[in-house]
């Protein structure tokens, strides 16, 4: 860095390095860049001082009147201390993992099947979250063009070319505590896949790690395979982490929180006008499901909502799958072939339609060629249903073939009902009033 100027008279070298007053941060600005980066700081009233520039020689300089006041490696002022805390594999997780949600019941007919999915839909973790989120602002200066409950928010950033960036977040304590390395990965892949969803390219991640006290050194595991499954699988999707903050100690005595690395991606959508919801859009528009399904139920919300079961092993992440699908829904998205896209997660196929549904007030009719439990409640990864646009059905299935990205054709949205042919029916109002009226009852 060259010499930097502390320019306030007012103050001592000192205070203008150790103040910590608020709303203030530095930015790093391409040369060619500057006057229009300080063009924008002046429209929007924000002072801005350019302080110095970027150089190739391991320094950091800083000038104070004319006088160098500071002139060092900036890695030893940046680098903390590195703690090497005990690290222990927690004692019950081969128990745990023993112990997997194959022999718990299922339901064999289409009532039961019915049944699950109004269960499931409307425990506090599937329900609608608007109760919540309605009760501030969501709406930035109106540039906000999708919000809670779409799969990832899209805030517009310029009205001439529709540019904006989209964000989502993601965890999953469940997975975590059955393997915090995959669950985490499990996040990530997550939030890429919401972001996507919308249209936009992810492009960066940030994070917020959640766990107990580092000093047990069974957390302290905990923490360091989710670290080590975040950088991995950053690695594989080829998206750097920006930045993040981790939250220790969440405890009651010994009782540590299930470990939650929370995940968030942010997004690029070059036009928001082309963006992408999640709720069916459109009559009579083929309903197709994106990925491969298999048995994947360790740790899912059909086991504890169900059973309060916990064990066995999360999905497995596949993050060149997930890339080629993002590839797919966010060319799609850009030819204006898809109608609507919704990720697969928490509940799998069955909770994806019903949100579709719900979110677009459309109904649809789908047929299922597997066994109806396991289509309807795996968990795996790296799947989404999308919508396609009437008459763009050919040049859909060509693009998800060139891609790689296996496409099923379920059935189309039609009506006021969900309906699984020779499974089960469910009114959109049924659906509602299961979906909505948990948290009001719980918090209102």
């Amino acid at each position: 860095m060259d010499a930097i100027p502390l320019r306030d008279p007012n103050l001592t070298p000192a205070e203008i390095l150790m103040s910590e007053s608020q709303e203030r941060m530095m930015a790093v600005v391409r040369p060619e860049h500057v006057d229009a980066f300080m063009a924008i700081c002046r429209k929007w009233d924000v002072e801005a001082t350019v302080i110095g520039e970027v150089t190739a020689d391991d320094t950091l300089t800083m000038t104070w009147r004319g006088r160098t006041v500071v002139k060092i490696p900036p890695r030893t002022a940046a680098d903390g201390p590195v703690y090497q805390r005990p690290i222990a594999r927690p004692e019950n997780l081969d128990v745990l993992r023993a112990n997997g949600p194959e022999a718990l019941a299922r339901p064999a007919d289409g009532p039961g099947l019915r049944e699950t999915l109004l269960s499931l839909l409307g425990s506090p973790g599937l329900a609608d979250k608007r109760w919540v989120t309605q009760q501030y602002d969501s709406l930035v200066r109106g540039n906000t063009v999708l919000a809670m409950p779409e799969d990832g928010g899209l805030v517009r950033v310029s009205e001439e070319s529709g540019l904006g960036i989209a964000l989502a977040t993601d965890g999953n304590g469940r997975y975590c505590t059955l393997d915090p390395y995959q669950g985490t990965q499990l996040a990530l892949a997550e939030a890429y896949r919401n972001v996507a969803m919308t249209g936009a390219v992810p492009v960066a991640v940030t994070n917020c790690l959640n766990f107990g006290s580092p000093e047990d050194p069974a957390v302290m595991w905990q923490l360091a395979e989710a670290v080590r499954g975040l950088a991995d699988g950053c690695k594989h999707l080829g998206i750097p982490v920006t930045g993040g903050n981790v939250s220790l100690y969440n405890q009651t005595g010994a009782t540590a929180i299930h470990p939650t690395p929370v995940i968030g991606v942010l997004g690029v959508h070059d036009d928001v006008r082309k963006r992408l919801a999640a709720g069916f859009a459109a009559d009579g528009a083929e309903v197709v499901l994106l990925g491969r399904t298999s048995q994947e139920f360790g740790g899912s919300a059909w086991a504890e909502v169900v059973h309060q079961h916990l064990g066995g092993l999360p999905p497995t992440a596949d993050f060149d799958a997930e890339r080629q699908l993002a590839i797919l829904v966010t060319a799609a998205a850009s030819a204006g072939l898809l109608a609507s896209a919704h990720d697969l997660s928490d509940g799998g196929l069955a909770i994806a339609l019903a949100e579709a549904c719900l979110y677009g007030g459309r109904g649809c009719a789908v047929v299922l060629r597997g066994d109806p439990f396991t289509d309807l409640f795996s968990e795996s990864a790296a799947r989404a249903l999308v919508s396609v646009v009437p008459g763009r059905e050919q040049e859909f299935a060509a693009l998800a073939d060139e891609h790689g990205v296996p496409a099923t054709v379920l059935g189309a949205t039609t009506g006021d009902s969900l309906a699984v042919e020779g499974v089960f029916q469910i009114p959109l109002t049924e659906l509602k009033q299961v979906w909505s009226g948990t948290l009001p009852a719980i918090f209102g």
